[in-house]
């Protein structure tokens, strides 16, 4: 089973539509009691880094992460939800985030070194650029355009933890990843084929590792 984390702040609906699509059980909630059984767990977000690490903290859900991929369960964050798994956020008056994993979340500045200005937020399709191969996200997956919305970014000093990056502007790292903590800073469930296919593959990851075998994720097409 999967769980599907409600803070009040995630695409909670377009995930679990996106699940529902490819036959993976799971569960949205806000009770860190009922996702306690999940086998892994998603963290979607949207809005301001700030507001979101209030709502985890005020839910107990920060805890509850931290202690659960204490003990190994797989987490993947989505966009916001991606960003909350680093270090801190200038966004606002700063924020610290859940700090699993290295760097430091920025904006985008609008002005390329020419001084010529560019939009933000960073809104529409890109294609991604591959540093290396990970077997529970990108197994079979060679490349495609994903869908962003963000109008901040990371930074970290370790490219270790950099397994896809996009270019706007500025290399943007797209998806993320150490140990059993993962994040993609654009919407695998609004992005096709290849969105789909990362999902699913984080998802059947999650299923073999239950013993639980559903067959072949399918129906990874646009729906």
């Amino acid at each position: 089973m999967i769980g599907i984390i409600d803070y009040g702040m995630g695409n909670l609906f377009s995930v679990s539509k996106a699940l529902q699509h490819m036959d993976i059980p799971h569960v949205v909630s806000a009770s860190p009691s009922e996702l306690q059984t999940c086998k892994g767990l998603l963290l979607p977000g949207v809005g301001a880094f700030p507001d979101a690490m209030k709502s985890l903290e005020a839910s107990g859900m920060k805890d509850f992460l931290l202690h659960q991929v204490n003990q190994g369960v797989p987490l993947l964050g989505i966009c916001l939800g991606m960003q909350l798994l680093f270090e801190e956020s200038a966004e606002g008056k700063g924020a610290a985030g859940l700090a699993l994993l290295p760097g430091r979340v920025v904006r985008f500045t609008g002005q390329d070194v020419l001084g010529n200005r560019y939009k933000v937020p960073h809104m529409g399709w890109n294609d991604l650029t591959f540093y290396q191969r990970n077997d529970v996200l990108t197994q079979s997956i060679t490349g495609g355009y994903v869908y962003f919305v963000h109008s901040y970014y990371v930074e970290t000093m370790d490219p270790s933890i950099v397994i896809a990056s996009a270019r706007y502007e500025t290399e943007v790292p797209a998806i993320v990843g150490k140990g059993n903590v993962y994040g993609t800073q654009f919407h695998p469930e609004k992005s096709a084929t290849t969105g789909m296919a990362i999902l699913g593959n984080f998802c059947n990851f999650i299923m073999k590792k239950e013993e639980c075998l559903y067959g072949t994720i399918h129906n990874l097409s646009s729906y």
